[in-house]
Formats: structure tokens, C-alpha cells, sequence
């Protein structure tokens, strides 16, 4: 199906160059005369980041995809290997999976086009544990910095101490709130 580049949005399977990408961050540019579009696509059998300016109007083909709730296993050498519900080993590349793993879940959303699984994406958010923050202010409003058990640096509330489970916004890397077991 070809849609205009102004239809496109983060997460949407495209192929760009003959290869299947994805679209990772999606913005609007609009000057006197015309607006654009600023795309960044990641390939998704290499992991290659492309940074784009197109017109609005430019057409790209979107690929008929299926969601399927997978399972994470283990690394395989270049692949990633996933079971499915009813217990079907699938693979992938890394470099489709990578970012869906850095967001540790019991389940992930595995995309197939033409029965192929193509790429996995994270969970809409995702509980991790604070390694690395400043001491808990009370009575303060506001956000500090904090380092997850993933890497990720993003910001907290300020009663968030180390070792506590936030709630973490897998796309934009927003602090939600702070879970208690």
C-alpha cells in the first residue's frame, strides 16, 4: 500500500531502497512555502540508521504486517530467537530485535510480513529498577536524573531512591511512576 510521507508514523514498516525498514522518529518541517517531513529509519536486516528530509507528498510503500505476541529466548550467533504462544521457535536478526530488547518484558509484540518474522517491537512501557540516582528529596516537586539496571538515562521523580521499580515509557523514555511490589 503507498501512503504520503506525511502519513507515516514511528513503528510503521516501510520498504526504503528495496530493504524493509522501519520508521523510528518521525517530525514535521514546515517553512514559508512548503512543509517536509524528517524521518529517521532504521534497516531492519542491518541495523543501518538513515536520517531523511522528504516532501509531504512523496509516497512510500508501508508492508502489510501481522502482530503476534512473542516470547524472548536466547542469542544465537547474529540471530535472536523467539517462541511464539503456541510454542514455535521464531528468528530474527538482531538488528530487528535490539531495540525491542533493551526494554526487558515477559512478551513482545513480533511483526511477520509474508510469514516472515521481521522485526519486534518493546512493550508500551516497561518496569526497571533504579541503579544509579541522587538521595530522595521530600517535599520538592520536580524530576532528577537516574540510571536504570538497563543503561538508560532518564529522568525520575524526586522521592525515587536506588532500588526502587519505576515505570518507564519505552518510546519517549518518560517516567511514569514509581511501582511498588
Amino acid at each position: 500500500m503507498q501512503v504520503s510521507a506525511l502519513e507515516l508514523r514511528p513503528g510503521t514498516l516501510v520498504r526504503y531502497e528495496s530493504r524493509m525498514a522501519t520508521v523510528i522518529w518521525w517530525n514535521i518541517l514546515r517553512n514559508d512555502r512548503r512543509a517536509f517531513v524528517q524521518l529517521q529509519i532504521k534497516d531492519l536486516e542491518t541495523g543501518r540508521m538513515t536520517e531523511l528530509k522528504e516532501h509531504t507528498d512523496s509516497k512510500w510503500e508501508v508492508l502489510d504486517k501481522e502482530e503476534v505476541d512473542l516470547t524472548h529466548s536466547y542469542r544465537d550467533g547474529q540471530e535472536e530467537v523467539f517462541y511464539n504462544d503456541s510454542g514455535d521457535e521464531v528468528r530474527c536478526a538482531v538488528a530487528a530485535a535490539e531495540d525491542a530488547l533493551y526494554w526487558p518484558t515477559d512478551s513482545y509484540k513480533g511483526l511477520y510480513v509474508d510469514s516472515k518474522l521481521v522485526a519486534v517491537q518493546p512493550p508500551r512501557f516497561s518496569i526497571l529498577k533504579i541503579t544509579e540516582t541522587a538521595p530522595p528529596m521530600k517535599g520538592g516537586s520536580g524530576q532528577k536524573d537516574a540510571v536504570l539496571e538497563n543503561g538508560a538515562k532518564v529522568k525520575v521523580g524526586l522521592l525515587c531512591d536506588v532500588g526502587d521499580k519505576v515505570r518507564i515509557e519505552t518510546e519517549t523514555k518518560e517516567f511514569r511512576e514509581r511501582v511498588t511490589d
